[in-house]
C-alpha cells in the first residue's frame, strides 16, 4: 500500500534558520541605528499606502525607516530599564503597537514636526472608510465614460442606459452621505469620479533622543480635539 502524502515529513529547520538570521540581522541594524543618529520618533500612519510609505522613504533617504516587525523592534531597542540597549528606549518601546514605525534621524526635532504636520496627500477611500461629505450624482450623460462602461456602473448600482452610444444616468443619484461607511461598490464609484475622500499622513507620536530624553508629541489634530473637548466642558 503506498504511504499517504499526510505521513509525509517537512523539516522546518532551513526556515527557523533563515526566519531567526533575518530577526537578528533586524535587531543589529536598529541597534546600529541607534549610535548611529541622534533622535527617533516613533509613528503611525492613517490610510496606510505602501506606494505613499515608500515615497516618503525616497524623500527621506539622509534618514533611516523601520516599519513592521513590533516584537522585533522592541527587543532590539529594549523593554525593559535593566535589558534596553541606551537609557529610557524601553519608553519608545512600550509604545511599538499597532501600525506604527520608527524613523531614526540627524535632523532637528522642529524640522521634523513642521514637515509632517505639512505633509498629506489626498488618496482614495477604500472599503469601510467614512465618507468626508455627502456626494451625489445629477441624471445625464456621463461622456466621460466609454459606452462599455455602461454594464460595470449598473452592477455598482448606479441607475444607467445607453442613449445613442452615450451613458446615461436616467435619475439623480446619491453615491453617499457624509459619515457612512462606505461599501465596496460606493468606494468605487468615488474612485471612477476623481473624488479623492482620505489623507495618507504620518502622525508622530513620541520621540527619544540620544541624551537619553524621551517625550510625548501632540499633532495639530490632537490639539484641535483637546480645544473642542475643553470647549464642550465649559458649556
Amino acid at each position: 500500500m503506498p504511504k499517504s502524502k499526510r505521513d509525509k515529513r517537512i523539516s522546518l529547520t532551513n526556515t527557523k534558520k533563515k526566519g531567526l538570521e533575518l530577526k537578528q540581522k533586524l535587531i543589529q541594524e536598529i541597534q546600529e541605528s541607534v549610535d548611529k543618529f541622534s533622535r527617533i520618533f516613533l509613528f503611525s500612519v492613517d490610510n496606510m499606502r505602501n506606494v505613499k510609505l515608500k515615497e516618503v522613504r525616497d524623500r527621506w533617504r539622509h534618514s533611516r525607516f523601520f516599519f513592521g516587525k513590533n516584537k522585533v523592534m522592541s527587543v532590539a531597542l529594549g523593554r525593559t530599564p535593566e535589558d534596553e540597549y541606551r537609557e529610557n528606549l524601553h519608553e519608545l518601546s512600550k509604545k511599538l503597537m499597532g501600525n506604527v514605525g520608527l524613523l531614526f534621524t540627524n535632523e532637528k526635532k522642529d524640522d521634523v514636526i513642521r514637515w509632517f504636520e505639512d505633509f498629506q496627500d489626498p488618496d482614495y477611500a477604500r472599503t469601510g472608510n467614512k465618507a468626508l461629505f455627502n456626494y451625489e450624482l445629477d441624471q445625464g450623460p456621463l461622456s466621460q465614460f466609454p459606452h462599455s462602461l455602461e454594464p460595470q456602473l449598473r452592477q455598482l448600482g448606479l441607475p444607467t442606459t445607453l442613449k445613442k452610444g452615450v451613458i446615461h444616468l436616467i435619475d439623480n443619484h446619491t453615491v453617499c452621505k457624509e459619515g457612512q461607511m462606505l461599501t465596496p461598490e460606493q468606494a468605487r464609484i468615488l474612485k471612477l469620479f476623481g473624488q479623492q475622500m482620505v489623507d495618507f499622513k504620518i502622525l508622530l507620536k513620541c520621540m527619544w533622543s540620544n541624551d537619553g530624553a524621551f517625550e510625548e508629541l501632540k499633532q495639530k489634530d490632537d490639539m484641535v480635539t483637546e480645544s473642542i473637548e475643553e470647549d464642550d466642558d465649559v458649556k
